[in-house]
Protein backbone atom coordinates (compact mmCIF):
# COMPACT_ATOMS: atom_id res chain seq x y z
CA UNK A 1 0.00 0.00 0.00
CA UNK A 2 0.79 3.61 -1.02
CA UNK A 3 0.30 6.63 1.18
CA UNK A 4 0.43 10.03 1.64
CA UNK A 5 -0.52 11.75 4.69
CA UNK A 6 -1.04 9.53 7.69
CA UNK A 7 -4.23 7.69 7.78
CA UNK A 8 -4.19 8.18 11.18
CA UNK A 9 -4.13 11.15 12.84
CA UNK A 10 -3.75 10.56 16.03
CA UNK A 11 -5.12 13.22 18.95
CA UNK A 12 -2.06 13.87 21.10
CA UNK A 13 -2.96 12.78 24.98
CA UNK A 14 -1.00 14.06 27.90
CA UNK A 15 2.50 12.20 27.46
CA UNK A 16 2.12 9.64 30.81
CA UNK A 17 4.03 6.28 30.87
CA UNK A 18 4.12 3.71 33.38
CA UNK A 19 5.98 3.40 37.29
CA UNK A 20 9.38 1.91 38.60
CA UNK A 21 11.09 2.27 41.86
CA UNK A 22 13.80 1.06 43.39
CA UNK A 23 16.48 -1.28 43.36
CA UNK A 24 17.58 -4.54 45.54
CA UNK A 25 18.72 -4.70 49.06
CA UNK A 26 22.40 -6.02 48.54
CA UNK A 27 22.81 -6.47 52.14
CA UNK A 28 20.20 -9.05 52.77
CA UNK A 29 20.30 -12.87 52.02
CA UNK A 30 18.63 -14.03 48.91
CA UNK A 31 15.02 -14.43 49.88
CA UNK A 32 13.51 -17.82 49.64
CA UNK A 33 12.44 -18.51 45.81
CA UNK A 34 14.65 -15.50 44.45
CA UNK A 35 15.92 -17.13 41.16
CA UNK A 36 19.25 -16.97 39.46
CA UNK A 37 18.22 -16.48 36.05
CA UNK A 38 18.58 -12.96 34.69
CA UNK A 39 15.18 -12.63 34.56
CA UNK A 40 15.06 -13.35 38.36
CA UNK A 41 18.30 -11.24 39.24
CA UNK A 42 15.88 -8.67 38.72
CA UNK A 43 13.77 -8.18 41.66
CA UNK A 44 13.16 -5.57 44.00
CA UNK A 45 13.32 -6.30 47.40
CA UNK A 46 12.14 -3.51 50.20
CA UNK A 47 12.98 -4.98 53.27
CA UNK A 48 12.08 -1.87 55.47
CA UNK A 49 8.60 -2.42 54.45
CA UNK A 50 8.42 -6.29 55.40
CA UNK A 51 6.43 -5.79 58.55
CA UNK A 52 4.68 -3.20 57.57
CA UNK A 53 1.00 -2.99 56.42
CA UNK A 54 1.15 -0.25 53.48
CA UNK A 55 -1.91 2.50 53.46
CA UNK A 56 -1.57 4.82 50.69
CA UNK A 57 -0.33 8.09 52.34
CA UNK A 58 -3.07 10.75 52.58
CA UNK A 59 -5.40 7.72 51.64
CA UNK A 60 -9.00 8.65 51.76
CA UNK A 61 -11.75 5.75 53.54
CA UNK A 62 -12.16 4.73 49.79
CA UNK A 63 -8.71 4.57 48.56
CA UNK A 64 -7.28 1.08 47.92
CA UNK A 65 -4.49 -0.48 49.57
CA UNK A 66 -1.67 -2.07 48.91
CA UNK A 67 0.22 -4.78 50.99
CA UNK A 68 4.29 -5.14 51.50
CA UNK A 69 4.48 -7.83 48.58
CA UNK A 70 2.10 -5.90 46.31
CA UNK A 71 4.49 -3.10 46.85
CA UNK A 72 7.74 -5.20 46.38
CA UNK A 73 6.00 -6.81 42.89
CA UNK A 74 4.34 -3.75 42.00
CA UNK A 75 8.36 -2.31 42.12
CA UNK A 76 9.62 -4.89 40.28
CA UNK A 77 7.26 -4.40 37.28
CA UNK A 78 8.23 -0.59 37.61
CA UNK A 79 11.57 -1.08 38.09
CA UNK A 80 11.73 -3.79 34.39
CA UNK A 81 9.17 -1.66 32.52
CA UNK A 82 8.57 1.96 33.76
CA UNK A 83 11.51 3.58 34.98
CA UNK A 84 13.56 3.88 31.76
CA UNK A 85 10.85 6.77 30.91
CA UNK A 86 9.83 7.89 34.87
CA UNK A 87 12.57 8.00 36.35
CA UNK A 88 13.69 5.65 39.57
CA UNK A 89 13.06 8.31 41.45
CA UNK A 90 9.95 9.03 39.16
CA UNK A 91 10.53 12.36 38.34
CA UNK A 92 10.20 11.83 34.56
CA UNK A 93 12.10 12.69 31.54
CA UNK A 94 10.94 10.96 29.04
CA UNK A 95 7.79 10.42 30.43
CA UNK A 96 5.90 12.54 32.69
CA UNK A 97 6.91 12.76 36.41
CA UNK A 98 4.90 10.23 38.65
CA UNK A 99 5.24 11.72 41.83
CA UNK A 100 2.51 11.22 44.44
CA UNK A 101 1.22 14.91 44.58
CA UNK A 102 0.67 14.30 40.60
CA UNK A 103 -0.56 10.83 40.81
CA UNK A 104 -3.02 10.90 43.74
CA UNK A 105 -4.30 14.31 41.95
CA UNK A 106 -5.52 12.05 39.01
CA UNK A 107 -6.79 9.32 41.47
CA UNK A 108 -6.54 5.61 40.53
CA UNK A 109 -9.18 5.25 38.05
CA UNK A 110 -7.29 7.28 35.23
CA UNK A 111 -4.29 5.92 36.29
CA UNK A 112 -5.95 2.53 35.82
CA UNK A 113 -6.99 3.90 32.46
CA UNK A 114 -4.05 5.22 31.27
CA UNK A 115 -1.91 1.46 32.06
CA UNK A 116 -4.34 -0.17 30.16
CA UNK A 117 -5.26 1.76 27.14
CA UNK A 118 -1.70 4.13 26.62
CA UNK A 119 -1.36 6.95 24.36
CA UNK A 120 -0.27 7.81 20.95
CA UNK A 121 1.85 10.16 22.22
CA UNK A 122 4.20 6.98 23.89
CA UNK A 123 2.83 5.36 26.56
CA UNK A 124 2.25 1.55 25.60
CA UNK A 125 -1.13 0.52 25.89
CA UNK A 126 -0.10 -2.30 28.64
CA UNK A 127 -3.19 -3.75 29.84
CA UNK A 128 -4.33 -4.17 26.09
CA UNK A 129 -1.73 -5.67 24.78
CA UNK A 130 -1.70 -8.46 27.05
CA UNK A 131 1.90 -7.41 28.84
CA UNK A 132 0.36 -6.61 31.65
CA UNK A 133 -2.73 -8.55 33.06
CA UNK A 134 -6.33 -6.93 35.00
CA UNK A 135 -4.68 -8.15 38.05
CA UNK A 136 -1.01 -6.54 37.81
CA UNK A 137 -2.50 -3.24 35.90
CA UNK A 138 -4.71 -2.77 39.00
CA UNK A 139 -1.44 -3.09 41.00
CA UNK A 140 0.43 -0.69 39.40
CA UNK A 141 -2.53 1.52 39.36
CA UNK A 142 -2.27 1.51 43.42
CA UNK A 143 1.48 1.53 43.64
CA UNK A 144 1.77 4.83 41.73
CA UNK A 145 -0.04 6.17 44.80
CA UNK A 146 2.50 5.21 46.94
CA UNK A 147 5.49 7.17 47.46
CA UNK A 148 8.32 5.08 45.84
CA UNK A 149 11.42 4.45 48.14
CA UNK A 150 14.94 5.26 47.23
CA UNK A 151 17.45 2.41 46.08
CA UNK A 152 21.08 2.16 47.52
CA UNK A 153 24.10 3.61 46.61
CA UNK A 154 26.93 1.29 44.07
CA UNK A 155 30.54 2.06 45.01
CA UNK A 156 33.67 0.44 44.45
CA UNK A 157 33.44 -2.16 46.26
CA UNK A 158 30.01 -3.40 45.38
CA UNK A 159 31.54 -2.84 42.14
CA UNK A 160 33.95 -5.26 42.31
CA UNK A 161 32.30 -7.49 44.01
CA UNK A 162 30.28 -8.52 40.68
CA UNK A 163 33.59 -8.28 38.36
CA UNK A 164 34.37 -11.65 37.38
CA UNK A 165 37.24 -12.54 34.44
CA UNK A 166 35.77 -15.88 33.05
CA UNK A 167 38.33 -16.71 30.77
CA UNK A 168 41.36 -14.09 31.42
CA UNK A 169 42.92 -12.59 28.26
CA UNK A 170 46.08 -15.27 27.66
CA UNK A 171 43.88 -17.70 27.64
CA UNK A 172 41.93 -16.52 25.02
CA UNK A 173 42.52 -17.53 20.92
CA UNK A 174 44.96 -15.57 19.37
CA UNK A 175 43.16 -16.33 15.96
CA UNK A 176 39.55 -16.51 15.04
CA UNK A 177 38.23 -20.33 15.85
CA UNK A 178 35.08 -20.49 13.94
CA UNK A 179 34.50 -20.32 10.46
CA UNK A 180 30.72 -17.97 10.06
CA UNK A 181 31.30 -13.71 8.79
CA UNK A 182 31.66 -11.99 11.91
CA UNK A 183 30.99 -8.53 10.40
CA UNK A 184 27.35 -9.99 9.25
CA UNK A 185 26.86 -11.60 12.67
CA UNK A 186 23.60 -10.04 14.28
CA UNK A 187 23.21 -9.64 18.33
CA UNK A 188 20.07 -9.80 19.33
CA UNK A 189 18.15 -8.61 22.12
CA UNK A 190 15.73 -11.24 24.03
CA UNK A 191 14.27 -8.69 26.46
CA UNK A 192 12.20 -11.05 28.68
CA UNK A 193 14.66 -13.67 29.11
CA UNK A 194 17.86 -11.89 29.96
CA UNK A 195 19.84 -13.60 26.81
CA UNK A 196 21.16 -12.40 23.59
CA UNK A 197 20.78 -14.39 20.02
CA UNK A 198 23.79 -13.94 18.26
CA UNK A 199 22.34 -15.16 14.18
CA UNK A 200 24.37 -15.75 11.47
CA UNK A 201 22.98 -13.16 8.65
CA UNK A 202 23.88 -15.10 5.89
CA UNK A 203 22.17 -18.11 6.94
CA UNK A 204 19.58 -17.12 9.18
CA UNK A 205 20.79 -19.55 12.05
CA UNK A 206 21.38 -19.03 15.61
CA UNK A 207 25.14 -19.33 16.37
CA UNK A 208 24.27 -19.06 20.29
CA UNK A 209 21.87 -18.05 22.85
CA UNK A 210 24.23 -16.27 25.55
CA UNK A 211 23.20 -15.57 29.01
CA UNK A 212 23.32 -11.87 30.13
CA UNK A 213 21.46 -9.44 31.97
CA UNK A 214 18.01 -8.71 32.16
CA UNK A 215 16.61 -6.36 29.23
CA UNK A 216 19.71 -5.59 27.11
CA UNK A 217 19.42 -2.36 25.89
CA UNK A 218 22.48 -2.27 23.33
CA UNK A 219 24.84 -4.13 22.08
CA UNK A 220 28.25 -2.18 21.04
CA UNK A 221 31.38 -3.78 18.95
CA UNK A 222 35.22 -2.84 19.99
CA UNK A 223 36.84 -0.74 17.55
CA UNK A 224 38.82 -4.16 16.33
CA UNK A 225 35.67 -6.00 15.97
CA UNK A 226 36.45 -8.91 18.14
CA UNK A 227 34.29 -8.41 21.20
CA UNK A 228 31.03 -7.40 21.70
CA UNK A 229 29.76 -5.66 25.00
CA UNK A 230 26.36 -6.02 26.25
CA UNK A 231 24.48 -4.33 28.90
CA UNK A 232 21.45 -5.39 30.47
CA UNK A 233 19.00 -2.74 32.34
CA UNK A 234 20.02 -4.18 35.38
CA UNK A 235 23.09 -2.31 34.43
CA UNK A 236 25.15 -5.96 33.87
CA UNK A 237 27.75 -5.79 31.52
CA UNK A 238 28.89 -8.84 29.22
CA UNK A 239 32.08 -9.07 27.43
CA UNK A 240 31.96 -11.75 24.37
CA UNK A 241 34.78 -12.63 22.41
CA UNK A 242 33.30 -13.26 18.67
CA UNK A 243 36.68 -15.30 17.79
CA UNK A 244 36.05 -18.83 19.98
CA UNK A 245 35.37 -21.74 18.50
CA UNK A 246 31.60 -20.89 20.32
CA UNK A 247 31.71 -17.57 21.22
CA UNK A 248 31.11 -16.83 24.97
CA UNK A 249 31.36 -14.27 28.06
CA UNK A 250 34.91 -13.62 28.71
CA UNK A 251 34.17 -10.94 31.45
CA UNK A 252 30.92 -9.58 33.42
CA UNK A 253 30.33 -7.14 35.78
CA UNK A 254 27.26 -4.98 37.68
CA UNK A 255 27.75 -1.26 37.27
CA UNK A 256 24.87 -0.04 38.80
CA UNK A 257 21.47 -1.19 39.43
CA UNK A 258 19.71 0.60 36.52
CA UNK A 259 21.54 1.29 33.30
CA UNK A 260 21.51 1.93 29.21
CA UNK A 261 24.62 2.78 28.08
CA UNK A 262 28.25 1.02 26.93
CA UNK A 263 30.81 2.03 24.66
CA UNK A 264 34.43 1.26 23.75
CA UNK A 265 37.68 3.65 22.62
CA UNK A 266 37.79 4.39 19.25
CA UNK A 267 40.32 6.69 18.69
CA UNK A 268 43.24 5.99 16.46
CA UNK A 269 46.01 4.37 18.93
CA UNK A 270 43.39 3.80 21.77
CA UNK A 271 41.06 0.92 19.89
CA UNK A 272 39.73 -2.03 22.47
CA UNK A 273 41.82 -0.30 24.69
CA UNK A 274 38.83 0.90 27.37
CA UNK A 275 34.93 0.38 27.91
CA UNK A 276 32.31 2.66 29.47
CA UNK A 277 29.51 2.00 30.85
CA UNK A 278 26.55 4.96 32.46
CA UNK A 279 24.10 3.99 34.63
CA UNK A 280 20.86 5.16 35.04
CA UNK A 281 21.15 4.44 39.20
CA UNK A 282 22.91 5.69 40.92
CA UNK A 283 23.83 8.10 38.33
CA UNK A 284 27.24 7.62 37.75
CA UNK A 285 29.41 6.34 34.62
CA UNK A 286 32.47 3.94 35.20
CA UNK A 287 35.93 3.05 32.95
CA UNK A 288 36.75 -0.22 32.59
CA UNK A 289 39.86 -2.00 31.10
CA UNK A 290 38.69 -3.00 27.52
CA UNK A 291 40.31 -6.66 27.97
CA UNK A 292 38.76 -7.66 31.16
CA UNK A 293 36.23 -5.22 32.08
CA UNK A 294 38.63 -3.77 35.61
CA UNK A 295 36.50 -0.91 36.51
CA UNK A 296 39.17 1.54 37.23
CA UNK A 297 37.24 4.86 37.48
CA UNK A 298 33.79 6.09 38.96
CA UNK A 299 32.68 9.59 38.00
CA UNK A 300 29.31 10.83 39.91
CA UNK A 301 27.09 12.84 37.56
CA UNK A 302 25.44 14.75 40.61
CA UNK A 303 24.99 18.05 40.37
CA UNK A 304 23.32 21.04 38.77
CA UNK A 305 21.03 21.84 36.22
CA UNK A 306 22.23 23.54 33.16
CA UNK A 307 19.41 26.01 32.89
CA UNK A 308 18.28 26.80 36.61
CA UNK A 309 21.41 25.60 38.51
CA UNK A 310 19.34 23.51 40.41
CA UNK A 311 20.52 20.35 42.04
CA UNK A 312 19.45 17.29 40.71
CA UNK A 313 19.84 13.81 42.87
CA UNK A 314 19.13 11.78 40.15
CA UNK A 315 21.08 12.77 36.25
CA UNK A 316 20.77 9.77 34.30
CA UNK A 317 23.50 8.44 31.89
CA UNK A 318 22.16 8.20 28.80
CA UNK A 319 23.94 7.65 25.27
CA UNK A 320 27.59 7.41 25.28
CA UNK A 321 29.60 7.26 22.32
CA UNK A 322 32.88 7.03 21.51
CA UNK A 323 34.87 9.84 19.43
CA UNK A 324 36.58 8.78 16.00
CA UNK A 325 39.24 12.18 16.38
CA UNK A 326 40.33 12.29 20.23
CA UNK A 327 40.45 9.97 22.96
CA UNK A 328 37.34 11.02 24.36
CA UNK A 329 34.34 9.26 25.20
CA UNK A 330 31.23 11.69 24.86
CA UNK A 331 28.94 11.47 27.84
CA UNK A 332 24.87 12.52 27.97
CA UNK A 333 23.42 12.92 31.23
CA UNK A 334 19.71 13.23 31.01
CA UNK A 335 17.75 15.61 33.38
CA UNK A 336 21.54 18.40 33.93
CA UNK A 337 21.17 18.58 30.46
CA UNK A 338 25.01 18.17 30.15
CA UNK A 339 27.44 16.68 27.70
CA UNK A 340 30.61 15.68 29.39
CA UNK A 341 33.64 14.88 26.88
CA UNK A 342 35.55 12.43 28.84
CA UNK A 343 39.51 12.22 27.61
CA UNK A 344 40.84 9.07 28.77
CA UNK A 345 44.27 9.47 27.99
CA UNK A 346 45.24 10.04 31.50
CA UNK A 347 42.83 8.12 33.62
CA UNK A 348 44.38 8.90 36.95
CA UNK A 349 44.25 12.61 35.93
CA UNK A 350 40.85 12.87 34.20
CA UNK A 351 39.53 15.62 32.16
CA UNK A 352 36.55 16.14 31.37
CA UNK A 353 34.96 18.87 28.89
CA UNK A 354 31.02 19.68 30.26
CA UNK A 355 29.06 21.41 27.46
CA UNK A 356 25.69 23.22 28.69
CA UNK A 357 23.18 21.71 25.78
CA UNK A 358 19.86 20.94 26.63
CA UNK A 359 17.90 18.99 29.35
CA UNK A 360 16.71 15.58 29.32
CA UNK A 361 19.54 14.10 27.16
CA UNK A 362 18.61 10.89 25.57
CA UNK A 363 19.90 8.91 22.31
CA UNK A 364 21.95 9.95 19.17
CA UNK A 365 24.24 9.12 16.75
CA UNK A 366 26.91 10.61 14.41
CA UNK A 367 26.42 12.33 10.73
CA UNK A 368 27.84 10.39 7.88
CA UNK A 369 31.35 12.20 8.45
CA UNK A 370 31.38 11.08 12.08
CA UNK A 371 32.68 14.38 13.33
CA UNK A 372 29.21 15.25 14.46
CA UNK A 373 27.07 14.01 17.49
CA UNK A 374 23.54 14.32 17.16
CA UNK A 375 21.83 14.01 20.04
CA UNK A 376 18.21 14.09 21.45
CA UNK A 377 16.63 16.16 24.34
CA UNK A 378 13.58 14.84 23.86
CA UNK A 379 11.70 15.86 26.87
CA UNK A 380 11.84 19.59 24.96
CA UNK A 381 11.48 18.81 21.46
CA UNK A 382 14.80 19.69 20.66
CA UNK A 383 18.32 18.10 19.14
CA UNK A 384 21.94 19.54 20.64
CA UNK A 385 25.25 19.17 17.89
CA UNK A 386 28.47 18.92 19.26
CA UNK A 387 31.62 18.86 17.50
CA UNK A 388 33.60 16.41 18.01
CA UNK A 389 36.50 17.28 16.37
CA UNK A 390 36.34 20.42 18.01
CA UNK A 391 34.92 20.00 21.59
CA UNK A 392 32.69 21.97 21.04
CA UNK A 393 28.43 22.41 21.10
CA UNK A 394 28.05 23.97 17.65
CA UNK A 395 23.44 23.86 18.17
CA UNK A 396 20.72 23.11 19.70
CA UNK A 397 18.11 22.59 17.23
CA UNK A 398 14.33 23.56 18.06
CA UNK A 399 10.87 22.11 17.60
CA UNK A 400 11.81 18.87 15.60
CA UNK A 401 8.46 17.30 16.61
CA UNK A 402 7.25 15.77 19.75
CA UNK A 403 9.85 13.64 21.67
CA UNK A 404 12.03 12.97 19.62
CA UNK A 405 13.62 9.38 19.52
CA UNK A 406 16.19 8.80 17.09
CA UNK A 407 18.16 5.31 18.41
CA UNK A 408 21.10 6.49 16.30
CA UNK A 409 19.16 8.20 13.75
CA UNK A 410 19.79 7.71 10.01
CA UNK A 411 21.76 9.59 7.46
CA UNK A 412 21.94 9.62 3.88
CA UNK A 413 22.23 12.17 0.85
CA UNK A 414 18.74 14.00 0.14
CA UNK A 415 17.95 14.43 -3.29
CA UNK A 416 17.80 18.94 -2.72
CA UNK A 417 19.13 19.52 0.99
CA UNK A 418 22.22 17.44 0.56
CA UNK A 419 23.69 14.94 3.89
CA UNK A 420 21.17 14.93 6.46
CA UNK A 421 20.31 13.59 9.64
CA UNK A 422 17.02 11.91 10.35
CA UNK A 423 15.23 11.19 13.88
CA UNK A 424 11.90 10.25 14.34
CA UNK A 425 9.40 10.44 17.45
CA UNK A 426 7.55 9.25 20.28
CA UNK A 427 4.86 11.84 20.67
CA UNK A 428 3.77 12.34 17.21
CA UNK A 429 4.27 10.96 13.24
CA UNK A 430 6.71 13.44 12.36
CA UNK A 431 10.25 12.67 11.21
CA UNK A 432 12.13 15.95 10.62
CA UNK A 433 15.07 15.76 8.70
CA UNK A 434 18.73 17.88 9.94
CA UNK A 435 20.82 19.51 7.61
CA UNK A 436 24.34 18.06 8.48
CA UNK A 437 27.00 19.90 6.19
CA UNK A 438 28.05 22.98 7.26
CA UNK A 439 30.32 23.28 4.58
CA UNK A 440 28.78 22.04 1.30
CA UNK A 441 25.14 23.09 1.67
CA UNK A 442 26.12 25.82 5.06
CA UNK A 443 22.75 27.74 4.62
CA UNK A 444 20.58 24.25 5.97
CA UNK A 445 23.37 23.05 8.24
CA UNK A 446 21.61 22.27 11.65
CA UNK A 447 18.27 23.14 10.51
CA UNK A 448 15.37 21.22 9.68
CA UNK A 449 14.88 20.69 6.09
CA UNK A 450 11.83 18.64 5.56
CA UNK A 451 9.29 16.94 7.83
CA UNK A 452 7.64 13.60 6.79
CA UNK A 453 4.49 12.06 8.01
CA UNK A 454 4.55 8.18 8.82
CA UNK A 455 1.52 6.60 10.26
CA UNK A 456 1.38 7.36 13.87
CA UNK A 457 3.35 8.09 17.09
CA UNK A 458 5.08 5.48 19.23
CA UNK A 459 7.94 5.50 16.70
CA UNK A 460 11.26 4.40 18.59
CA UNK A 461 14.32 3.80 15.34
CA UNK A 462 14.31 4.45 11.87
CA UNK A 463 17.24 3.16 9.93
CA UNK A 464 18.89 3.31 6.04
CA UNK A 465 21.82 2.35 4.75
CA UNK A 466 24.75 3.73 2.08
CA UNK A 467 23.47 1.60 0.05
CA UNK A 468 19.76 1.70 -0.02
CA UNK A 469 17.42 4.27 -1.34
CA UNK A 470 15.13 3.47 1.39
CA UNK A 471 14.42 4.92 5.12
CA UNK A 472 12.75 2.47 7.40
CA UNK A 473 10.49 4.03 10.53
CA UNK A 474 8.63 1.90 13.47
CA UNK A 475 5.64 2.95 15.92
CA UNK A 476 5.90 0.06 17.95
CA UNK A 477 4.65 1.55 21.52
CA UNK A 478 1.67 3.31 19.09
CA UNK A 479 -1.78 1.57 20.48
CA UNK A 480 -3.01 0.77 17.47
CA UNK A 481 -2.24 -3.00 16.28
CA UNK A 482 -2.25 -2.20 12.70
CA UNK A 483 0.25 0.74 13.60
CA UNK A 484 2.48 -0.65 15.66
CA UNK A 485 2.47 -4.14 13.54
CA UNK A 486 3.54 -2.75 10.48
CA UNK A 487 6.72 -0.60 9.61
CA UNK A 488 6.68 2.82 6.55
CA UNK A 489 8.96 2.95 4.15
CA UNK A 490 10.09 5.93 2.23
CA UNK A 491 12.45 5.75 -0.78
CA UNK A 492 14.54 8.54 -0.50
CA UNK A 493 14.75 9.62 -3.92
CA UNK A 494 11.34 10.67 -3.71
CA UNK A 495 11.64 13.09 -1.12
CA UNK A 496 12.42 16.29 -2.91
CA UNK A 497 8.30 15.72 -3.46
CA UNK A 498 6.34 17.96 -1.48
CA UNK A 499 4.39 15.08 0.04
CA UNK A 500 6.55 11.64 -0.72
CA UNK A 501 4.48 9.12 0.79
CA UNK A 502 5.57 5.98 1.87
CA UNK A 503 4.81 2.14 1.78
CA UNK A 504 3.54 0.36 4.68
CA UNK A 505 4.27 -3.32 5.50
CA UNK A 506 2.57 -5.47 7.52
CA UNK A 507 5.57 -7.16 8.97
CA UNK A 508 3.58 -8.57 12.01
CA UNK A 509 1.28 -10.43 9.52
CA UNK A 510 4.04 -11.46 7.46
CA UNK A 511 5.15 -13.21 10.18
CA UNK A 512 2.19 -15.42 10.47
CA UNK A 513 1.69 -14.62 14.51
CA UNK A 514 -1.96 -14.44 15.05
CA UNK A 515 -1.88 -14.12 18.95
CA UNK A 516 -1.14 -11.44 21.32
CA UNK A 517 -0.53 -7.72 20.06
CA UNK A 518 3.41 -8.39 18.26
CA UNK A 519 5.19 -4.94 17.94
CA UNK A 520 7.64 -4.45 14.71
CA UNK A 521 10.86 -2.71 16.62
CA UNK A 522 14.08 -1.86 15.47
CA UNK A 523 15.14 -1.98 11.65
CA UNK A 524 18.43 -2.92 10.64
CA UNK A 525 20.15 -3.65 7.64
CA UNK A 526 22.79 -6.72 6.72
CA UNK A 527 26.36 -5.30 6.22
CA UNK A 528 25.71 -5.09 2.17
CA UNK A 529 22.40 -3.04 2.94
CA UNK A 530 20.98 -5.84 0.96
CA UNK A 531 18.10 -7.24 3.69
CA UNK A 532 16.25 -5.13 6.61
CA UNK A 533 15.69 -7.09 10.24
CA UNK A 534 12.90 -6.31 11.79
CA UNK A 535 11.54 -7.71 15.65
CA UNK A 536 8.61 -8.78 15.28
CA UNK A 537 8.40 -8.82 19.75
CA UNK A 538 5.59 -10.42 21.53
CA UNK A 539 4.80 -11.03 24.83
CA UNK A 540 6.99 -13.38 26.55
CA UNK A 541 4.62 -16.12 27.00
CA UNK A 542 3.90 -15.56 23.14
CA UNK A 543 5.28 -16.57 19.94
CA UNK A 544 7.82 -13.43 18.49
CA UNK A 545 9.50 -13.79 15.20
CA UNK A 546 12.70 -12.27 12.88
CA UNK A 547 11.39 -11.00 9.61
CA UNK A 548 13.90 -10.89 6.64
CA UNK A 549 13.14 -7.96 4.16
CA UNK A 550 14.33 -7.77 0.60
CA UNK A 551 15.38 -4.07 0.67
CA UNK A 552 15.56 -3.69 -2.97
CA UNK A 553 11.73 -5.21 -3.38
CA UNK A 554 10.17 -4.30 -0.05
CA UNK A 555 9.06 -8.21 -0.17
CA UNK A 556 9.17 -10.90 2.47
CA UNK A 557 12.35 -12.50 2.45
CA UNK A 558 12.44 -14.97 5.37
CA UNK A 559 10.89 -15.50 8.77
CA UNK A 560 13.27 -16.36 11.71
CA UNK A 561 11.17 -18.55 14.15
CA UNK A 562 11.98 -20.38 17.37
CA UNK A 563 11.38 -20.99 20.62
CA UNK A 564 14.31 -19.33 22.11
CA UNK A 565 13.68 -16.33 20.58
CA UNK A 566 11.76 -14.60 23.69
CA UNK A 567 10.69 -10.79 23.34
CA UNK A 568 13.55 -9.91 20.55
CA UNK A 569 14.11 -6.18 20.14
CA UNK A 570 17.03 -4.78 19.28
CA UNK A 571 19.17 -6.45 16.77
CA UNK A 572 23.06 -5.27 15.90
CA UNK A 573 25.32 -5.89 13.03
CA UNK A 574 28.70 -6.27 14.32
CA UNK A 575 29.89 -4.61 11.21
CA UNK A 576 27.06 -1.55 11.07
CA UNK A 577 27.60 -0.54 14.41
CA UNK A 578 31.32 -1.01 15.20
CA UNK A 579 31.47 1.38 11.54
CA UNK A 580 28.83 3.81 13.08
CA UNK A 581 26.58 2.53 9.91
CA UNK A 582 23.23 3.96 10.30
Amino acid sequence: MHYGASLLRLALAAGMAMPLAGGPAWSQEQPAGHGTAPSFQYEFSATTLAELELEVPGRQPDDPLITPEEFNRAATIYFQRCAGCHGVLRKGATGAPLTTDITRDRGYEALHSFITYGSPAGMPNWGTSGELTEEEVDLMARYLLVTPPTPPEWGMGLMRGTWKVLVAPEDRPTAKENDFDIDNLFSVTLRDSGEVALIDGATYEIVSILETGYAVHISRISASGRYLYVIGRDAKVDMIDLWMKEPAVVATIRIGLEARSVETSKAPGWEDRFAIAGAYWPPQYVIMDGATLEPLKIVSTRGMTYDEQEYHPEPRVAAIVGSHYRPEFIVNIKETGLIQLVDYSDIDNLKITTIAAERFLHDGGFDSSKRYFLVAANARDRIAVVDTKQGELVAVIDSTGRTPHPGRGATFVHPVHGPVWATTHLGDESIALIGTDPEGHPEKAWTVVQTLIHEGGGSLFLKTHPNSNHLYVDAPLNPFPEVSGAVAVFRIDEMDQEDPGYTLLPIAEWAGIADGQPRVVHPEYNREGTEVWLSVWNAKDKESAIVVIDDATLTLKHVIKDPRLITPTGKFNVYNTRADVY
